[in-house]
């Protein structure tokens, strides 16, 4: 199976399935249940993005190698350290798994937006921090997957760097704006056409 479905959650068969290799195409996920005896308990995995350029397979080495029938999965700063952990939803061996992120500490910028011409979460907003020689680009459109949903906000991992040279958005409205000279290690909200940052403290409320 591939995405993206049509209205009908109907794609065609892209090729010739080799079923010596017990290869089998269906046309919707639905409808695997009524063909094939899947157990949908297979081991969850997870993979390490090393470098941009390859994924490595650590679920055995990270714990995350459950066999509890995963559904759901969402990445998300619990400790609010700049290190997204892993929440997993699943259906038996434990309904709720939190997954602690324990890669080694570095500096990091986290970024909220806040809408005034453009939508209030700025979602479709593209953001690029400038860092040294580096340019990271981030797209804020909340990642959404079977009964879960990321935060609305992005996360600039910034390795040894401790500021962020520059951070330039550009809002859903077309409206263009550029900050320089961020400190890392916090979490920021910006103003849509205002130069105003403002630092969020857990448990503080900050909406007007």
């Amino acid at each position: 199976m591939s995405h993206p479905f049509d209205r009908g959650a109907t794609i065609p068969q892209p090729g010739e399935i080799d079923e010596k290799l017990n290869e089998f195409w269906v046309d919707s996920p639905w409808k695997i249940q009524n063909s094939h005896n899947l157990s949908a308990f297979e081991r969850n995995r997870t993979f390490l993005n090393v470098s941009g350029r390859h994924f490595v397979e650590i679920s055995y080495l990270a714990g995350t190698d459950s066999d509890g029938d995963g559904r759901s999965v969402v990445a998300a700063d619990f400790k609010n350290n700049g290190q997204p952990d892993l929440v997993v939803r699943q259906v038996g061996g434990g309904s709720l798994l939190l997954y602690e992120n324990r890669f080694p500490k570095r500096h990091y910028l986290k970024v909220s937006l806040r809408g005034t011409q453009s939508n209030r979460l700025g979602i479709g907003a593209r953001l690029i921090a400038r860092v040294g020689d580096r340019q990271i680009v981030r797209e804020l459109f909340p990642v959404n997957s079977f009964r879960s949903q990321m935060p609305s906000h992005v996360l600039f991992g910034l390795g040894d760097a401790d500021n962020v040279d520059s951070l330039s958005i550009r809002w859903p409205s077309g409206q263009e704006q550029e900050l320089t000279n961020l400190a890392a290690d916090r979490h920021v909200v910006v103003e849509e056409a205002s130069d105003q940052v403002e630092t969020v403290v857990p448990g503080q409320v900050i909406a007007p």
